[in-house]
Formats: structure tokens, C-alpha cells, sequence
């Protein structure tokens, strides 16, 4: 049984480096602030799923400690962790626990504090785990070099995204100015966001590329200035059924959901014994987003979504994932970029809040596209809303070796019953 469900709140903190507030006290901020929006007493919440990546910040099990701060005490609270997608799986959680029957209303939660990390041995795991898949890649046969650069990138990404950039610009034509173009896009988009953490704007290309410390490459063909930052922040989304749903002045539908995961994207063996070293490939966001579109009864991506929030920590993944999601041709996203198309005001909107590019408090990430495409379908969006009305939005995110996908619709009507 499936029972129609929306978004009918949305609360985000201010991200950045917030050192004046402890977890506690920032998951709180996203939390209230969505059931304020919701118009909903404490009380009227029946669950919560909540998520982050565990050691990120530091500390461990932050919800149990922290769960008077957002009404969980006496509620069914479930965690969940899926690297970067954590707060798409969350979401995609409580979408699942009222679309089932379950419960009515549900408050789903991402967050990560990394500024808590910056004390010595927090995050040593991530060590753990990038030297796991350095001896794993060798093993697979990859040369010393290699297997260490995608190894050791594992933990902060940026070893696994300097491979999938140079990838996609060796099969698709793009050039480092298009990535140039995205970042300038993402942080002019994101000054309009009052919740953003990198606020620049005006951003041009030239300032990207030219500027003395920011155009400097730091993994080929990545510039400093094409790297999100790490971020403090919470967001927080209301889910209700549908009766619920109807009471609330524009809420934003759930019309499909999936997720997808593909190992051989690790440049593991595939089932041929061969070693899978494109990730720009990005198979399983082709599958998930075309399982989501057909849930949703989207037939054409290409018409009928108007605007996609796309999980884009590095500036050529806005271009690939925008193609994987079926927006675009194979190899050609950088096409409609150079034709302004991907602009706030352009045909289809990418990332109008500006993105992870310039905002990843991790476990909130992937939260922030979701909400961020239900602000867009509710006009709550403020100036970085887009200009015309929005009937569908995608949200994508990624985690792992972007092995892991999300892909979550949202419209302003309801699911058609089947």
C-alpha cells in the first residue's frame, strides 16, 4: 500500500562554521523551524529519522543525547547513515514511514557540525577506511599510484572526483572553463541563499579562474575554487499523509522516489574480471532516477521537470548527474550550461541555491536538495526562488565512492493511484 504524502514544512540553520552552538542546539534550530512552517504542535509528530555520518564531528550517537532539543523523547527515532546521500536516505525514510501507514506525520532530520572535528583523532576513522580501499584497489590489480589516490581521496572525495572529472572531460569535450562556469553559477546562487555557507556575489568566471589563490589547481583538473567547503549546518523536512497534506497552503507532493548502488563503481572487478575505472559512468543514477520518473508518471525529464537540485560537490558533477538524471544529452550538459539554460532564470534551473559547491554540512547535504525543491514548488524559496512556476523538481545525491545514489521527485499535485 502506498498513501499520497508531502512536504509541508521546511526548516534550515544558517550554515557555516557555527562554533557558537553545539549540536544539540543547531538540530534544534532546523527542527523547529520546520514544524513552525508546518503550522504542527510538538506533540503531532509520530516519528522521526534522523541521520549523519557517524565520527564526522567527532562525537558518536549525537541523536540519542540530543533528542530533547527536537521532541524526540517518547517518538519511534530511527538513524540512519549512507554517506553522502545521508540526508536523501533520511528523507526517502520518512517519506516510507507515513506512505506506509505507519504514521501520519513524520520529521526527518540531516546535520553535521565539522568544526568539532578539527580536535585531534575525530575523524581517524575516515583514515581507516581510505587504507581498507587502498589495499583493496591493489589488490584488484590497479599500480601503486592510483590505487593510493583513489584510496586515500575516499575519505574527503576529492581523490575520487579529480578521476571522475578528467573522465567526463576526456569523453564529453568539457573543458576546465565549464567547470569554471558551474562553480561562478553555484556561489552567485548561493549569496541569494540566506542559509548558504560561501556567499559570493557576482561571481564571474574570470574570478574563478584568475583569482591568485582560488584558480590555483589542486587535484587535476580541479580547481580550490571548485571545492565545496566543509560545513556546520542542520535542515529538517515535515512529511504528512495526505489528509493532513491538504490542509497546508501549497504543499510539495512526493511523486517518486528510488535509490541505487553500484559497486563495480569502485573501481573493483566487475562480473568480467575487468576493473571498472570510469566513474564518471554513474549507472546507478540512470537506473534510480528512471525507476523515481516512473513512479512519478514523468515520461519526458526533459519537459516536464522544472527545476533539479543535483548533489554537486565538484562542479563537473552538476554536468554529469544533470545527464544521468536524463536532463540533458550524454556528454553534452556543458552545451546548455554555455547557452545560460541552467541559470535561475533559464529552462531548467540547476542548483538555484548554489549547491553543495558552496554548502556541505555533510549529513545535511543531500536533506537540502529535497527541501530545496519543496521550497521551490511551495514559493518559499526567497531570492533564489526561480521565476516561474514549478510543478516538478528533482533531487539526486550521492555518497561513497559515488557508488551510492538518491533520486527523490517532487510535484504540486499528488501521485495518481494505480
Amino acid at each position: 500500500m502506498w498513501r499520497n504524502v508531502a512536504v509541508i514544512g521546511v526548516g534550515q540553520t544558517k550554515h557555516g562554521i557555527r562554533r557558537e552552538v553545539n549540536v544539540a542546539e543547531m538540530i534544534g534550530e532546523a527542527a523547529w523551524k520546520a514544524i513552525e512552517d508546518a503550522e504542527l504542535a510538538p506533540e503531532e509528530i509520530d516519528a522521526i529519522a534522523i541521520g549523519n555520518m557517524q565520527g564526522f564531528g567527532g562525537i558518536c550517537q549525537a541523536e540519542l543525547w540530543s533528542g530533547d532539543w527536537f521532541g524526540a523523547p517518547g517518538k519511534p527515532l530511527l538513524r540512519i547513515a549512507t554517506g553522502g546521500t545521508t540526508g536523501g536516505s533520511v528523507a526517502q525514510c520518512a517519506i516510507y514511514q507515513v506512505a506506509s501507514g505507519m504514521f501520519d506525520v513524520a520529521l526527518a532530520i540531516g546535520f553535521e557540525k565539522h568544526s568539532d572535528s578539527k580536535e585531534p583523532g575525530a575523524t581517524m576513522g575516515l583514515a581507516h577506511v581510505g587504507l581498507a580501499n587502498f589495499f583493496h584497489l591493489l589488490a584488484c590489480g590497479l599500480d601503486f599510484k592510483t590505487s593510493l589516490a583513489w584510496g586515500g581521496g575516499v575519505g574527503a572525495a576529492a581523490g575520487v572526483s579529480g578521476y571522475q572529472a578528467a573522465n567526463y572531460m576526456h569523453r564529453s569535450g568539457c573543458k576546465i572553463e565549464h567547470l569554471d562556469m558551474v562553480a561562478a553559477k553555484s556561489r552567485s546562487n548561493a549569496a541569494k541563499n540566506e542559509y548558504a555557507h560561501l556567499q559570493w556575489p557576482n561571481c564571474t568566471v574570470d574570478y574563478i579562474a584568475n583569482h591568485p589563490r582560488f584558480g590555483e589547481i589542486v587535484a587535476y583538473p580541479l580547481r580550490l575554487g571548485h571545492i565545496c567547503p566543509a560545513s556546520d549546518g542542520a535542515s529538517a523536512i515535515i512529511v504528512a499523509a495526505e489528509e493532513r497534506a491538504r490542509s497546508a497552503e501549497r504543499p510539495a507532493w512526493v511523486r517518486g522516489l528510488a535509490s541505487c548502488a553500484d559497486e563495480e563503481n569502485q573501481m573493483a572487478e566487475n562480473a568480467q574480471g575487468v576493473a571498472v575505472t570510469d566513474s564518471s559512468e554513474q549507472i546507478q543514477c540512470k537506473i534510480a532516477a528512471t525507476k523515481a520518473y516512473s513512479m512519478a508518471g514523468i515520461k519526458n525529464p526533459r519537459e516536464e521537470i522544472d527545476v533539479a537540485e543535483i548533489y554537486q560537490p565538484f562542479p563537473h558533477q552538476e554536468l554529469i548527474y544533470s545527464e544521468r538524471l536524463q536532463l540533458f544529452d550524454d556528454g553534452k550538459a556543458w552545451i546548455p550550461l554555455e547557452e545560460g539554460e541552467t541559470q535561475i532564470d533559464g529552462r531548467l534551473p540547476i542548483d538555484p541555491s548554489g549547491g553543495v559547491l558552496s554548502t556541505n554540512a555533510i549529513g545535511s547535504s543531500a536533506m537540502q536538495r529535497v527541501a530545496e525543491c519543496a521550497l521551490q514548488i511551495m514559493g518559499k524559496a526567497g531570492q533564489h526562488q526561480v521565476p516561474k512556476d514549478v510543478k516538478n523538481a528533482v533531487a539526486h545525491g550521492w555518497g561513497g565512492s559515488t557508488n551510492f545514489t538518491v533520486v527523490t521527485i517532487l510535484g504540486d499535485t499528488p501521485r495518481l493511484r494505480r
